[in-house]
Order: C-alpha cells, then structure tokens, then sequence
C-alpha cells in the first residue's frame, strides 16, 4: 500500500506531494474526466452542427474535459433558431453533439430536463408539485358547521381534502372525512362542549419550471410521487427510443422545489413508516397543540417520512432509469428536505457547489464587497457530498464551481484557483465550472451569456490564459481521482436533533442556510475542530451505519471504500435506537466508538415510552471506568467504547495520529494507492 498527501499551502498557493515509499513515481494517464469540465447552457437550444463543432473543438483545446448539457431560455431576437426540448431536431443536435464530442476526446452530461427543478409540459395538474393546505374551524355544542368544507386559498381549485379531524374538549379525537357531503357541508355536530376541526388538503404549488428553455415549460414535478416521476421520465423514453443516447451521466440540480412538502399518498406512507395515523395529529402538524415537545416529536416523523419519500419515490428510481441507459446520475442533493448523506449516497456521482467567494488569507487577493455572501463556501458543507461518495466505494465527487464567484468578467484565476483548492480539500476531484454558454459565431461580442456564470467563455479576454488554469486542475484531480479516500474517522450525523424542532414544516438544508442548521451544531464544531487539528474524516448517516460491518477491528462502510478506525458519536439530544445498538454492537465486534456525550433520548413519536425505556436500559449497562485526562472506557466483546468530552484525547489514547502540518496552516488530503 502506497499513500500520499496532496497538501495545499493556501497561503502562497504551492501544490506538494509527498510519499511514504521512495520509489519512482509514474503521474497518472490523464483522462478526460481528469480535466475540468463545464455546464454548458444551450440557450433556446439555439445549436446547429457548425457552431457545435466549432465551440467543442475551441473548449477541447483549451483543455476542457466535458460539457454538461443544460437548455435554458433563449437570446431575445433569435427566435426564430429555438429548438423544441426533445423533438426530433432536437435530438438530431443532441447526437451531433455526442459524436463529434467522442471524436475530440471530450465526455458529455445531460440535465434530464430544461433550466432547473424538473418540470414541463408532461407535468399536468395531477403531478405537479404538491403541498399541504390546512384550515380551522370551531363548532359549538349541537351546532353545525355554517359553512362548506372546501378550500380558501386562491388558484386551489384542484386542491382535495384528504383529512378532517375533530379535536374535543376532553381530548376525544374524531375522524369526519366520511361526513362530508359531496358538497362539502359537513353532516355531524357535536353533541357535547366546543369542538376544533383541522381540514388538511393536498393543494398544489403552481410552481413552474425556472429559466425553462423552449419545449420544457409547465409544472415543477411532485418528487414525492414515484407516479409522477414515472410521468415525467416517459417523455424522454419517447424522445430516446428506448435506446442509450451516449450521456455519460445524466444530471439534476440543486433541490430547489419550493413548498412542495406534501404528496397525495402522504397519510399511507406516514402510518407505513412511522407506525401512527397522522390524521390524528394535524393540530401537532401545524404546530397549534401547545405541547412543544409532542409537535417536534410529530414534526420529526413528517421530515422523516420526506425523506424515505423523496429517495425511494425519485433519487432511485431516477438513478435505475439512468442505469437502464447505461449512464450514471450526478446529483445536487443539498436543498433538499432530507438526509443528505443518504441522497447523495443514492446516485453516481455526488455533487455540491460553491456559491459566492471565500475568505482565504493570501495578501493582495481581491475580494470586492459585492462578492460576499450571506454565508462562505463552507467545506464541511462540501464534505457532505464527498463523504457519501468516499463511504459507498464511489470515485468522483463533483463541484458546480464559481457559482456567483464575482461578477461578470471580473474573475481572475488568482480567485479561482484557492477556491478549487478548497474544494480538492473537501474530497472533490471532478471540477464543473458554472460555466459556459453556447454562442453562435455571428453574436455581437461578447456573444451569448448566462446572468450567474463567471462566464468561462471563449468571449472571455482571459480565455487564452485558461489553459494554465485547466491544466492545473487536471494535473491535481489526476492523482486526486487515484486510488481511493484514506480517512481514518467515521462521525455519525445528527439527523434527528435537525428534524426535531417544533417550528416549520419541511426543512431545505441549503447551501445558503448552513449558518440555521449546519453552524450552530455540536457536530459542526467538532468536525471544524479536528480538521484543525489534523485528523481526516467521512461523515456517516443511520442507514450507513446500520450497513457498515466490521473486520478485524476496522469498520467497512462497503467492499469498495476504506476501513475507518474509529466511529465517532458528536454530543447529540436525539439518537435513533436501532442506530445505537448498532453501534454497541459494532464495538463488540470489535470497533473503536467515541462518544462526546450518551445520546439523551430517541427521536419520533411511535412508543415513545417503550423506545425510551429500552434506550435507558442500553444506557445502563455501559459501565464505564476511568482511563486518563478525562476519558472513559467500557470494553465489550472484542472493542471497546470510550466517553470523553475532548474527542482528541481518546484518539491520542488509541493511537490514531493527527497530520502536524497543521500546526502551520497547511491543509491535505489523504488518498491511498495499490501498488
């Protein structure tokens, strides 16, 4: 076994490599994905085979390594060249595309729909994005309610009640959805006290298609609803002929789907999975019960149930479809209301983005004011994406790039290249640069332009220089696409203490947002903290942990990634009780697991008291005795389970070395070779 370290001196932006063995070292055959490749806007899919031609042979010589194909609205007074998405001159330029790309060495994307959620004209009202509409009533004793049970809320008309709950005043629950008359009075009154009733209707977001090119206008897609995204991806069946098209791998954005957090078969998914009818609880659902703990408990089941939804409805059967093409998925899963790890985990090649500018301390590194965001690329954010890839066994770990770097033609690659750095230092090594836009030869200078791109563009005056800069990159993600991630530590992710909170419905983790849900976090400090100091790491989900076995001593996330030695458990309210078995039954095995603190309770409301109980229970037999410099330990089967606040303590106790180079402010990252 042959290991390196790529270590980035972002100070004065030097890349060296050292290795543990002397021996002569052969750099990597250079491959096009290797190379940095480009989302690549078709505006109006506005394309004939002359400027295709031209424009892939210009990037090809340049250095770039692919285009990922996006279609997206069209330049005002070229109307006339607009391309229908799908039909079939479309997918004459699409196999132009694809073949002349395979003749100059060039790799070739595909965003499985037009601008950005997934959305068209296939999408009618029955699958387009859906959300829950809830509305109260009072009903006095022998009364009826004076009015219909039906929908207020404006441009509703397709809205259907799903639910009708009724509320007593000694606690009595009562299910009327069978009472409602098909006019939608409701035939009951309470025969005794007051009475509160919650309507809950699936409405619909109206939400269409952003920045949609020509032919894929209409409704954004109900991701939840495995019918709905067999719907969408029909069309492409019909366009396609069944037959694979040469994509390398088809792509899907950043989760941008708004108030989309409902689904027609939501109530029978909930009660499948989670053990309980919410139709009970739709006064906990919409926050008005009072007891906080019982909402956030019922709102943590809801953002639960989101997520089994959205991966088992969309991400894989999206990536079985791909698969059925020979092509693989490359997925944006961040934005989206459920366990990242997971959903990045579930495709082919997981994908973050930067957003914005960092703070890197280099003297003399223009940063303009205009070009600070809300929140910094953040890495550990980045990491999200990469540990998915680097626990599953998978090879590539992609970045949208620059995204908003600075303003239009006024990046410099002085800015660009820590910001690649950084990412490399987050376990990315598949560069795509947002981007470039396809323009045709006869366009006034500076020809064709997306409004969010650092317009890496043949128009751009730095285009003749932007050789030094690919080739950079292709050489560091040459030897960062060798072999496979060495990171020694494995650190569980809360999920639960994100989805336990009484306020709000569905939570978006975004990109933008990590200062709400990611910052303020124990787990974040801790990950901030040892990557300080000089230890790598992966970041692990339940469902990771639940599949992870281990061998003599070594925990396997899969038969294709790298053991880690040591699973890390940050100080968290919420711990799921199958998690944390599986963990004490790791240790038995033979793992090493560290925890900041014992978990405090069990997430969801379903037997509650029981869970509680068999949690206090596993609790009680960890006997712990004291170690040193306040570290606990209780040995159990083959491992052993530490206790201890300071985390770098009980890795000094095992032995597990941290990377000095820290000390300095050098970064790395670790990567291991056969051979």
């Amino acid at each position: 076994m042959k290991r390196f370290f790529s270590v980035l001196v972002i100070a004065i932006s030097i890349a060296n490599y050292s290795f543990a063995q002397t021996t002569k070292t052969v750099w990597p055959v250079m491959e096009k994905q290797m190379k940095p490749w480009v989302r690549w806007w078709w505006m109006g899919s506005a394309v004939d085979e002359k400027n295709l031609s031209q424009n892939l042979t210009t990037y090809q010589k340049a250095g770039i390594g692919g285009v990922e194909i996006t279609p997206i609205y069209g330049a005002v007074g070229y109307e006339s060249r607009y391309i229908d998405f799908l039909s079939p001159k479309w997918m004459d330029m699409l196999k132009f595309t694809v073949n002349k790309s395979n003749s100059l060495g060039l790799g070739v994307d595909m965003n499985t729909g037009t601008g950005w959620p997934f959305g068209g004209p296939q999408i009618k009202t029955e699958s387009a994005a859906t959300k829950l509409i809830t509305q109260k009533y009072t009903v006095k004793e022998g009364e009826k309610l004076n009015e219909p049970v039906k929908v207020k809320e404006a441009k509703q008309e397709a809205a259907k009640l799903q639910a009708l709950t009724a509320y007593g005043p000694k606690g009595e629950i009562l299910n009327l959805l069978n009472q409602v008359e098909a006019n939608g009075n409701l035939n009951w009154s309470p025969a005794k006290g007051n009475w509160e009733i919650y309507a809950l209707f699936a409405g619909k977001t109206r939400q269409m298609v952003k920045r949609a090119a020509p032919g894929g206008e209409g409704f954004t897609l109900d991701h939840l609803d495995k019918n709905a995204v067999k719907v969408y991806l029909d069309r492409f069946n019909a366009a396609f002929g069944n037959k694979s098209q040469g994509i390398r791998s088809f792509f899907n954005d950043s989760y941008e789907v708004y108030g989309a957090n409902w689904t027609p078969t939501f109530f029978d998914e909930f009660k499948k999975n989670r053990g309980y009818d919410l139709r009970n609880y739709l006064r906990e659902l919409v926050g008005d019960n009072g007891n906080k703990e019982i909402i956030a408990r019922v709102k943590s089941d809801y953002r639960q149930t989101m997520n089994d939804l959205l991966l088992n409805n969309f991400t894989k059967p999206w990536t079985s479809w791909a698969h059925q093409y020979k092509s693989l998925t490359k997925n944006q899963s961040h934005g989206s209301p459920g366990n990242l790890l997971d959903l990045y985990s579930a495709v082919d090649i997981p994908e973050t983005e930067t957003f914005g500018s960092s703070y890197f301390p280099i003297p003399g590194l223009r940063r303009n004011k205009e070009d600070v965001r809300n929140v910094n690329p953040d890495p550990m954010m980045s990491k999200f994406a990469s540990s998915a890839a680097h626990t599953t066994g998978k090879k590539l770990v992609s970045s949208e790039t620059f995204t908003w770097l600075t303003e239009h033609f006024k990046t410099s690659f002085s800015q660009c290249k820590p910001e690649a750095e950084q990412l490399f230092l987050s376990g990315v090594n598949h560069i795509f640069y947002h981007g470039t836009t396809n323009s045709p030869s006869d366009a006034v200078w500076p020809g064709w332009l997306f409004y969010a791109s650092v317009q890496m563009n043949p128009t751009n005056s730095l285009w003749p220089h932007i050789d030094g800069l690919n080739n950079y990159i292709a050489r560091c993600q040459s030897v960062l696409q060798a072999g496979k991630a060495d990171n020694e530590l494995l650190i569980y992710w809360p999920v639960y203490d994100v989805w336990n909170q009484a306020k709000g419905l569905d939570i978006a983790l975004k990109v933008h947002d990590v200062d709400d849900w990611l910052h303020p976090t124990a787990f974040y400090k801790l990950a901030t903290s040892l990557s300080k100091n000089g230890y790598s790491f992966d970041f692990a989900s339940d469902h990771l942990l639940a599949q992870s076995t281990v061998e003599n001593g070594l925990v396997k996330t899969a038969a294709s990634a790298s053991p880690y030695k040591v699973i890390i458990i940050p100080q968290c309210e919420m711990m799921d009780l199958n998690t944390f078995n599986k963990v004490i039954s790791m240790a038995s095995c033979g793992a090493t697991v560290i925890f900041q603190e014992l978990p405090k309770d069990v997430p969801g409301l379903n037997d509650l008291s029981v869970r509680q109980s068999q949690l206090k229970t596993a609790l009680g037999k960890l006997l712990f005795t004291d170690l040193k410099d306040g570290v606990r330990q209780f040995k159990t089967g083959k491992g052993q389970i530490l206790l201890t606040n300071d985390i770098q303590k009980a890795l000094t106790y095992k032995s597990i070395k941290r990377e000095e180079l820290t000390d300095a402010g050098l970064q790395f990252i670790r990567r291991a070779i056969n051979g």
